[in-house]
């Protein structure tokens, strides 16, 4: 094998070795941005207040 070769496929490992760092580094910021979304949508719904009167749901009828 020669030495250029060599060196060629030890930059190409390398390269790779990077690459799939950064895709790595870019999925976990990817999941804590969805997180955090995810955090504000749960607590927007439990501060949604009801305006119904406080009588409505009280009674079922059930004989019609």
């Amino acid at each position: 094998m020669e030495v250029s070769a060599i060196a060629a496929l030890a930059t190409e490992m390398s390269q790779t070795r990077n690459t799939g760092a950064v895709q790595v580094a870019v999925f976990k910021k990817a999941m804590d941005i969805q997180k955090e979304n995810a955090t504000q949508l749960i607590d927007a719904a439990s501060q949604v207040v009801s305006n119904n009167p406080p009588h409505l749901g009280n009674r079922i009828d059930t004989s019609a």
